[in-house]
């Protein structure tokens, strides 16, 4: 049985925002703070009760806020400390947990702590990051390049597992374990109820073996951070590579005071370099992924993250179906597939109205170093035709244009041009129109996060699959004390299934009376 801690942590439905695309309130093109504040009561009427910010620290924002120059202040473009503080109490005058990202692996070369240790070999801030006379290995940035860089001013090497702006802290000096608790424990202090874990299994290395992650006292400095008397009430959430069920429990059992969970990214196309190149599972394959992860973590009694996107994912939905023939049909298929399972759900921003993949001629629309760095390296292998079509594809930014409020000239997201081009189809894909439609997207979103929260055995219920592998549908059933409820999703053309009970949800409207004939990306929820 999950303990009590973990048991709440089920009521959560959690949301990501983008603060840099969610909302304008100074009509500067940038997101901001007070933008979030005036869609809390937006979020409360969809059904969240948590939100999780992407980077709103103070940064220069060579990688959008994962370059963080103070750890405790807000980006100049997103606001004040008072704006976050304010955030923080709206927040909880509506129930709503904040979740603040939390960047642990890494500064921006413009911090204080590494402005000092360049200075001198000999200085108190010396070790807060890791120096050698010349590269020790050959690893690679994940942005492209060696991850080692030469400053001028120091005369030595300096590790960034990221662009060069990104300098890796040295977490075997006690003094960068110390500040980062005290990084922590200043916004717990200021009320933030848990943190997103930035690439969380890279604060230890293993030099010897030569992997710059999952080193030796990985989970000594998690607990260091999480499992203090200040911290065990935290929803944390790690960004980490754990593919194995037993490395996944050793971050994440109750008992070890390391994570609360992690996310497990075996349906998504999570690889750098292959995530610009299609290569798609059937939502077949997607449901053997999730019925597997749902069973083991429920075995080792475990919480399971229930999320399709995110800002580093290109949107999942039309990468998995025939999404521009039928949005609506896909993007609920996958919701009642995805959010009805037993986990945390989370929801990224604009995919509770179905917002598609944009498309761009030029790389001046893309903004991420990763898809410039991409670029630049697609562009001498291929032709431009095949290059755009590629970045088009698997760029990060396909997930970070401006929230599509409505139709008009900036797309409701603010009064000025945005910071980035508005998403390509926004005229025609908004919140706006999408509410308006009969066949709503977002209506549907809330209607299912309400049945899930009116619901036991939605929240809490053990999982039984009874579809097999010759079935092209998903069916499982949620069974907590006497409440059961059957899941149905076909994934294909029209199919008959046999099955019992009272409908609580479809997204076809007819569905009560087309009985056990099943069409294209539909999704049935019965009492059973």
């Amino acid at each position: 049985m999950l303990c009590e801690k973990y048991n709440n942590f089920l009521n959560m439905v959690l949301y990501q925002v983008y603060p840099r695309s969610f909302m304008d309130s100074n009509g500067d093109g940038i997101g901001d703070l007070k933008g979030i504040i005036s869609k809390l009561d937006y979020l409360k009427d969809l059904g969240v009760n948590a939100i999780w910010f992407s980077p709103c620290f103070k940064s220069p924002n060579d990688d959008n806020g994962y370059d963080i120059s103070d750890y405790r202040d807000i980006m100049d473009e997103f606001g004040t400390l008072d704006d976050a503080k304010t955030l923080i109490d709206e927040m909880h005058k509506r129930d709503m947990k904040v979740i603040f990202d939390l960047v642990p692996n890494h500064t921006s070369t413009a911090h204080k702590w590494f402005q000092e240790s360049r200075k001198s070999k000999d200085n108190p801030y010396s070790d807060y990051y890791y120096w050698f006379d010349s590269p020790p290995n050959n690893w690679p940035s994940t942005f492209g390049g060696s991850a080692w860089a030469y400053d001028e001013v120091r005369g030595q090497y300096y590790l960034h597992s990221y662009a060069v702006s990104q300098a890796d802290l040295n977490w075997e000096n006690p003094m960068v374990v110390k500040e980062m608790q005290d990084v922590v424990d200043y916004w717990v202090d200021l009320g933030v109820d848990g943190f997103r874990c930035d690439v969380i299994d890279q604060i230890s290395k293993d030099f010897v073996n030569g992997h710059n992650c999952f080193g030796p006292r990985l989970h000594e400095f998690i607990n260091a951070l999480f499992g203090r008397e200040k911290t065990k009430h935290l929803f944390t959430v790690g960004e980490c590579w754990a593919t194995d069920i037993d490395e996944i429990y050793r971050h994440c059992a109750s008992e070890r005071e390391e994570l609360s969970t992690l996310f497990q990214f075996d349906h998504t196309d999570h690889g750098r370099n292959t995530k610009f190149l299609p290569d798609n599972p059937s939502l077949k394959e997607i449901s053997k992924i999730l019925s597997k992860w749902v069973t083991l973590t429920h075995e080792k009694d475990l919480l399971y993250m229930l999320f399709t996107d995110n800002h580093d994912q290109p949107w999942f939905v039309p990468r998995m179906t025939e999404f521009a023939k039928e949005r609506y049909e896909a993007s609920t298929l996958v919701a009642g597939m995805f959010y009805t399972l037993r986990g945390v759900p989370l929801i990224y921003q604009g995919q509770e109205f179905g917002t598609v993949a944009p498309h761009y001629d030029s790389i001046e629309d893309f903004d991420d170093i990763e898809t410039i760095d991409h670029y630049n390296k697609f562009i001498k292998e291929c032709t431009i035709e095949e290059t755009m079509k590629r970045i088009n594809y698997g760029s990060r930014d396909n997930t970070r244009h401006p929230v599509c409020w409505d139709d008009s000239e900036f797309g409701g997201f603010s009064t000025a041009k945005p910071w980035i081009a508005l998403h390509s189809e926004y005229k025609t894909v908004n919140l706006k129109s999408d509410m308006a439609s009969e066949k709503s997207v977002f209506k549907f979103y809330k209607a299912l996060l309400k049945l899930r929260k009116d619901s036991k055995a939605l929240i809490y219920g053990d999982f039984n699959e009874i579809s097999d592998e010759n079935n092209n549908y998903f069916a499982f059933t949620r069974e907590f004390d006497d409440e059961r409820v059957l899941v149905i999703c076909n994934f294909e053309d029209e199919n008959t299934i046999d099955f019992s009970g009272e409908l609580l949800l479809s997204n076809y409207a007819d569905a009560a009376e087309n009985g056990n004939n099943f069409r294209k990306y539909e999704v049935r929820i019965y009492k059973n």
